[in-house]
C-alpha cells in the first residue's frame, strides 16, 4: 500500500525529518504546510531536500491572521512556488487573533489561492457557519480542502455540495470520535484525504505520543471500517485524490 499524509508539520517537529520520512514505509509522499511565512520557507527547502517525498504549502494559520499584512507579500511570493496555499482559516476556539482579523486573513488567501489557480487548506474549528458562509459566498469550495474535518453529519451535509474536499486526522480514530465516523458514511471515499496533523492528534494506538507520518494508515483503517471497504481500496483511493488535488 501507498498513502499520501496530506497534513504533517515536519517542520514544527524537533525531530529528523528525514528520520520521520524513512520510518513511514508506506507513505508515498507528504504535504507539509506552512503556518506563517518562516514555516512555510522551511516547508520548501523541506520540498527541496526530499523532492519526491514532499510538497510544501504556504499560508498564515488563523491563530497568527492578525499578522496578515506585515506577512502577506512574503507568503504570496512563497504560494507562487508552493503546491498549495495554507494552512488558513478560523478558530474560534482558541480565538488567539479577533475574528474580523481571521475572517480578513482567511478571504485574502482565498483569493491568494483563486489567483494562483491551486488549492488551499482550510482550518475550521468552532467555525463551521463562517467558514461555510465564506466559502459559499466566494465559491471558493471546489478549492477548499477542509484539514482535519471535525465536523458531524449537519454540517457535512451542508459543505458537500460546495465541493469541498474532507482530509481526516486521528480523531476519526479517538473512542469520543463516533460523531466524526458518523460524518464520514456521508462523505464519499472520492471526496476524501487522510492526514497525521504531525505532530499532533496521534491516532490509537499511539493517543499521546508524538505523531509522525507512519501513523497516517490508522487512520485510513478507521475509514475502511467506516466503508466497509478494504483498506487497500481507501488506500488506493485517497493517494489518487491526493494527487488530483495537488497535482502530482
Amino acid at each position: 500500500m501507498g498513502w499520501v499524509d496530506s497534513h504533517c508539520h515536519l517542520q514544527l517537529d524537533d525531530r529528523d525529518p528525514a528520520q520521520l520520512l524513512s520510518r513511514a514505509t508506506e507513505v508515498d509522499w507528504v504535504v507539509v504546510p506552512g503556518v506563517d511565512a518562516k514555516s512555510s520557507g522551511t516547508a520548501l527547502d523541506l520540498a527541496t531536500r526530499f523532492p519526491d517525498r514532499v510538497l510544501a504549502t504556504a499560508g498564515l494559520h488563523p491563530h497568527q491572521a492578525s499578522s496578515w499584512d506585515e506577512q502577506e507579500f512574503e507568503i504570496s511570493e512563497l504560494a507562487s512556488r508552493a503546491a498549495a496555499v495554507g494552512e488558513t482559516g478560523l478558530d474560534f476556539y482558541r480565538n488567539l487573533a479577533p475574528p474580523e482579523d481571521q475572517h480578513h486573513s482567511f478571504e485574502a488567501q482565498l483569493r491568494l489561492a483563486e489567483s494562483l489557480d491551486k488549492p488551499v487548506i482550510v482550518h475550521c474549528r468552532d467555525a463551521f457557519a463562517d467558514v461555510y458562509e465564506i466559502l459559499e459566498r466566494t465559491k471558493t469550495g471546489p478549492r477548499a480542502i477542509l484539514h482535519c474535518w471535525t465536523g458531524g453529519r449537519r454540517w457535512t451535509k451542508r459543505f458537500l455540495p460546495l465541493g469541498c474536499w474532507f482530509s481526516f486526522a486521528g480523531p476519526i480514530a479517538f473512542e469520543t470520535g463516533e460523531t466524526i465516523r458518523l460524518a464520514a458514511e456521508l462523505i464519499p471515499p472520492e471526496r476524501t484525504l487522510v492526514e497525521t496533523d504531525t505532530p499532533y492528534l496521534a491516532p490509537p494506538p499511539h493517543r499521546h505520543e508524538l505523531n509522525e507520518p507512519a501513523y497516517v494508515s490508522f487512520v485510513g483503517a478507521t475509514l475502511a471500517e467506516v466503508w466497509s471497504l478494504p483498506i487497500e481500496q481507501v488506500s488506493a483511493q485517497t493517494s489518487a485524490n491526493a494527487g488530483s488535488v495537488f497535482g502530482r
